[in-house]
């Protein structure tokens, strides 16, 4: 006798994610008759998330550079060669444009072979107008003035503002990639849950760094292309097509080529395979072995390319920020304090600061309670992972997603070159968000009755999405350049060597431009002042003395100006062009009618230099107007090719070490 149908026209019942078979079956979905249709739909979360992201995002069109922009982008020749540098971008240190101009070689532990955004900014400047590599050097010498009026910096500034628009574009398309990725592997059976998720990461504040810093375009980058290739990884063992297979090793590639952060794949791979797809551990590890031949593929690539460490940058608190601690244990027990950072701006992301490097963050002992609790959060997090690993819950997922990328960043695996930045949690914040819409869905379920609980459920989402969207839209005006991002976060980071040393330079910058001679004077003493301040906090900071140098120079106090270059040699005999450097300053001795003086250094000049002629030329100039009782000294002929007014005094350089 058949049995009776228990069919009885209802919606199905949902299918946990306990009980699917190791075979891949698409999850019917069960959808909330208090939730309208059209929100379950792909399109329709897509077209919100997209215009989120988008919108919020409007304000930094028109913004310029700042931070790590000067390295990968304002300094790069390779980017300025267009289609012709990607040959020397795919093959180089992502700093070594950076590194030549300072006559250096790698700063960072392990390098950084990150070609992929920046292959993207030279196809963006080949439609810009490619630079020759014959003049390209003539442009990485210009130097941008403080107000940018000539016409080639004003090209420079309109290009920006198209790369920020691109920059925007990419990350609308991120969040739209993540909430498929969410929908189809993560939340297959609740697509509002991975709706919910993808808002959440769309208004996050902390990704401000991210979106409005073009440079972080890598950040973007790397997570779309790991979003990727999940879902091509589990379309492969849906549908049994190679070609899926293929596409999901190339985008994991493209992943590596983007940032590192891919290799926390070889991990969350087989781990959503057996949570999501019901694998059995084997069959994850088998699932997962072609994955490791592409990891294995980038790291001899990688190692083919990346050079050795400069052993003396390992001493340098700029580019290993834990040198200066007393210990071991000192410097485990910040990078474990720090860790805690994160988590806090997490959830609640205010005050954002775009430097967290020395002496931002105190170093901590093993006495302090926040190294204990962030031990204990920390532990807490490992111990739930494993228990909901035993019930193949999201949460796993949630908690191994943060952690793991939380890992590669916290410098207590890999030495990083920095304290933290907001930009570096980028990646783990999905975990973050996943764990809460979770949370916050499942919580609002348990209200009776349940139009109760979806209300709260819709009153929480907006009023997350309102208080998120004011604070990002406030911060990114913080992003339009170096000047207002360093003046603002001052407040926030008094301590630290880099921003008072940026905002010193955009003093003196400033001050260029300044017509009142009283206010240009003040901006230099500013600028003198803030250069004090970070080079008491670092007294071998190289940029620092050159910098203080350049503002006592236009200050006219060319005594003081050489006391500071003198450190600087002492510190750095490297240092390029210091020749120009001296010339200038004894142009300046020149001017100032201290005509011994301006001999003196010229011939230090010629030692550093013998092939500078024009410093020869000076000292013969200045020896006959010595030896010419008519002629009154400093004021006759100037030397050949420099001007009668002042010294060629460069702007000073924006301080900014090669990016995490």
């Amino acid at each position: 006798m058949a049995k009776k149908s228990n069919n009885t026209g209802k919606r199905p019942v949902q299918v946990t994610q306990e009980k699917k078979a190791s075979v891949v079956e698409r999850v019917q979905v069960v959808r909330d008759a208090l939730i309208p249709d059209w929100m379950y739909e792909f399109k329709a979360q897509a077209i919100i998330v997209g215009l989120l992201a988008f919108l919020l995002y409007c304000n930094t069109f028109g913004h310029e550079y700042a931070l790590d922009d000067t390295i990968v982008i304002v300094k790069n020749e390779y980017v300025y060669e267009g289609f012709a540098g990607i040959p020397d971008i795919l093959t180089k240190d992502a700093f070594d444009s950076y590194y030549k101009q300072f006559n250096s070689s790698n700063q960072l532990s392990g390098g950084r072979y990150r070609p992929l955004s920046i292959v993207t900014f030279a196809i963006e400047q080949q439609f810009f107008g490619a630079v020759p590599k014959d003049k390209v050097d003539s442009v990485l010498n210009r130097g941008l003035s403080y107000q940018m009026n000539e016409p080639a910096e004003k090209k420079f500034l309109q290009n920006m503002h198209i790369r920020h628009v691109f920059n925007v574009l990419w990350f609308t398309l991120c969040v739209v990639v993540l909430l498929y990725f969410l929908r189809y592997v993560v939340f297959k059976d609740n697509p509002i849950m991975a709706f919910i998720a993808a808002i959440l990461f769309a208004v996050h504040p902390i990704h401000t760094e991210v979106v409005a810093n073009v440079k972080s375009r890598d950040e973007i980058m790397s997570l779309l292309l790991m979003c990727t290739t999940f879902i091509l990884a589990f379309k492969y063992h849906e549908h049994k097509k190679p070609w899926m297979l293929y596409t999901a090793l190339v985008s994991m590639f493209l992943a590596f080529l983007a940032k590192e952060y891919a290799i926390t794949m070889v991990l969350l791979l087989p781990l959503a395979f057996y949570l999501f797809n019901g694998f059995s551990i084997s069959k994850c590890f088998t699932a997962t072995l072609p994955y490791i031949a592409v990891v294995v593929v980038y790291a001899m690539v990688r190692f083919s390319i990346v050079e050795q460490m400069n052993a003396a940058s390992d001493n340098d608190i700029l580019n290993n920020p834990y040198a200066n601690a007393t210990d071991n244990a000192e410097r485990l027990a910040t990078k474990i304090a720090t860790c805690l950072n994160y988590i806090r701006l997490l959830i609640f992301p205010h005050p954002l600061s775009s430097d967290y490097s020395y002496n931002t963050i105190p170093y901590k002992t093993f006495a302090n309670p926040l190294v204990w609790l962030s031990l204990i959060f920390h532990g807490a997090l490992i111990r739930y992972m494993f228990y909901f690993f035993k019930q193949r819950s999201v949460l796993c997922f949630a908690i191994a997603f943060y952690f793991l990328n939380l890992l590669i960043v916290c410098n207590i695996i890999f030495n990083i070159g920095g304290t933290m930045g907001e930009r570096l949690i980028f990646h783990s914040s999905v975990g973050f968000c996943i764990a809460v819409a979770y949370l916050l869905y499942k919580g609002m379920e348990k209200i009776k009755p349940a139009l109760t609980g979806r209300r709260l459920l819709a009153g929480c989402v907006v009023l997350i999405v309102v208080l998120c969207s004011f604070k990002t839209i406030e911060r990114n005006a913080d992003w339009k350049n170096d000047e207002i991002l360093f003046a603002h976060d001052l407040e926030n980071a008094p301590n630290s060597v880099l921003v008072n040393a940026n905002v010193a330079s955009s003093y003196i910058n400033k001050a260029e431009s300044e017509k009142d001679t009283t206010k240009k004077i003040e901006d230099l003493r500013k600028g003198v002042k803030y250069y004090d301040k970070a080079i008491t906090i670092h007294p071998t900071f190289v940029s620092g003395y050159m910098n203080r140098g350049v503002a006592y120079l236009k200050l006219d106090m060319p005594d003081s100006a050489k006391a500071n270059y003198d450190k600087a040699r002492e510190l750095y005999p490297n240092y390029p062009k210091l020749y120009e450097v001296y010339y200038n300053l004894g142009v300046c001795y020149y001017l100032a009618k201290k005509v011994p003086q301006a001999i003196a250094v010229w011939q230090q000049v010629m030692k550093m230099n013998p092939q500078y002629i024009i410093a020869q030329q000076s000292i013969n100039t200045a020896i006959q107007a010595m030896n010419n009782p008519q002629a009154t000294l400093g004021v006759g002929p100037a030397p050949p090719a420099t001007p009668t007014t002042k010294p060629d005094v460069p702007p000073a350089q924006t301080t900014a070490p090669p990016g995490k």
